[in-house]
């Protein structure tokens, strides 16, 4: 399948307030509400035929900049710009592109501009990685093909040894590594135990929704059979190691597979070693550390990249989320003695394909696999957000994936009923109608993926999707 070019004629933003059910607490922060945005585009192709692709993601404050002096409304605002910056630069390019130099060819400069604002380059990353989702889904639609057999087939045009920017990878057969993926039809939802969650009936909330849905751990896990885990931790030791505890204590019996979340919490590496020996010092955690595969981002972004890990790195695998900010962090990462990596799809998912790729490149000849990339959420909705999400990890053939959404989120209940309508009828597989709203089913801990694999365009079935672009605000 040949790349094709095609020029950005249109790309226009809508919003939808999304509130919480419950308070989702990773960090520092705590969200009960914020904005998700969605993102249409408009492409046209050299014989005048045009296509449309969409895209929609959450605008969680205080993640993508932790600074404490932003208010919410600040943080939602520098996305915005990130959007509009990466709208302008693509639609306007003089000459027609494949996906993959729409994006390879802005990066630098999106980069450079966000910087000049005094913005995060996980800011800057937020526009082109929604507006390449969206692009994507216009040219699988036009091309009816699904996402997964028009990433094998390279429809991309992905092309590692004339982009510049990753050049650790110019000798990688690129086409070789995309053709042989082969998307998995099932997935195991790594369920997030976040800070302000109640672990079982003794510590709920008195103010907790009565809307038939779990409000504890230990609710969640009779519900949907979970047997993969996230648990943040605070990054006090004593409150951790006692937290830690109790959520063994309703887990022990039905976990399979434990990641744990630093969200930057831990001053230096020498902070988080000294929870760590306490761990995995604490007889009632034996039986969770040994389940426990990685610690993600356990160090604050300005300094886990200063020092070298290795040391902790040999006692537990340690993952970067928010310091993968730029294509290179990974391969700056790994120097250090950190050898794993997240796919966050409001990173943007060439990203993803990068990392991976690099992963099968350092595993070649190892006995054992080391280097490692892992699906995390950030509170990803219901929707064509979490579709999208979801094809990328399955193609990608990752086994888990955090999942917090349908947790934190009364499923699709903000939505029209005609738009959750068309997504249950789309994706039967994938969501059932329960407790008055539609929502992701997850049946014994585990997604069935089967109809994202083989829906046309980028996991979305069809132009717009059955979205009702009507019933949102502030088209920017």
């Amino acid at each position: 399948m040949d790349a094709i070019r095609f020029h950005v004629e249109e790309i226009r933003f809508a919003e939808r307030n999304v509130a919480l059910r419950l308070p989702f607490r990773f960090g520092a922060a705590t969200v009960t509400a914020c904005p998700q945005v969605y993102v249409k585009a408009r492409i046209r192709f050299a014989d005048g035929r045009t296509a449309e692709g969409c895209a929609a993601e959450m605008m969680i404050p205080k993640w993508f900049d932790k600074n404490p002096a932003l208010t919410n409304e600040q943080n939602f605002e520098q996305l915005r710009f990130a959007l509009r910056d990466a709208r302008e630069a693509y639609t306007a390019e003089p000459d027609a592109q494949t996906a993959w130099t729409h994006f390879a060819s802005n990066y630098a400069a999106l980069q450079s501009r966000a910087r000049a604002k005094g913005l995060q380059p996980l800011v800057a990353s937020y526009g082109p990685a929604l507006i390449d989702r969206a692009l994507l889904d216009a040219l699988c639609l036009h091309s009816g093909t699904s996402f997964a057999a028009a990433m094998s087939a390279n429809l991309c045009g992905i092309d590692i040894a004339g982009s510049g920017l990753v050049d650790d990878l110019s000798g990688f057969d690129m086409p070789a590594f995309l053709a042989k993926q082969s998307p998995r039809n099932s997935i195991a939802a790594r369920h997030t135990v976040g800070l302000a969650d109640a672990i079982d009936e003794y510590d709920a909330s008195p103010d907790a929704p009565t809307d038939g849905l779990p409000t504890t751990l230990q609710a969640a896990v009779r519900r949907y059979g979970h047997t993969h885990f996230k648990l943040k931790l605070c990054g006090n030791t004593a409150q951790d190691i006692d937290r830690l505890q109790r959520i063994a204590r309703v887990i022990d019996g039905q976990a399979q597979l434990v990641t744990l979340d630093g969200n930057e919490q831990y001053a230096d590496a020498d902070d988080f070693a000294t929870f760590l020996d306490r761990m995995l010092s604490t007889p009632t955690l034996w039986k969770l550390a040994q389940k426990t595969v990685f610690v993600e981002q356990p160090i604050r972004r300005d300094a886990a990249l200063q020092r070298d890990v290795s040391a902790l790195g040999k006692r537990i695998p340690l993952l970067i989320d928010e310091s993968d900010a730029t294509l290179d962090a990974f391969v700056q990462a790994r120097a250090l003695g950190y050898t794993g990596v997240s796919s966050k799809s409001c990173k943007g998912f060439y990203k993803s394909v990068i990392n991976a790729a690099r992963c099968a490149q350092w595993n070649a000849g190892l006995e054992k696999p080391r280097y490692f990339l892992s699906g995390e959420d950030l509170t990803m909705q219901a929707g064509i957000g979490v579709q999208q999400d979801l094809a990328l990890v399955a193609w990608l053939g990752l086994s888990h994936v955090e999942r917090n959404g349908h947790h934190y989120v009364n499923g699709l209940a903000a939505a029209p009923e005609a738009e959750q309508l068309a997504l249950l009828r789309a994706h039967p597989v994938l969501y059932e109608t329960s407790d008055g709203a539609v929502r992701l089913a997850i049946r014994e801990g585990q997604l069935d993926l089967s109809s994202l694999n083989a829906a046309p365009g980028f996991a979305t079935g069809k132009p717009g999707a059955g979205i009702s672009w009507d019933a949102m605000r502030s088209v920017y």
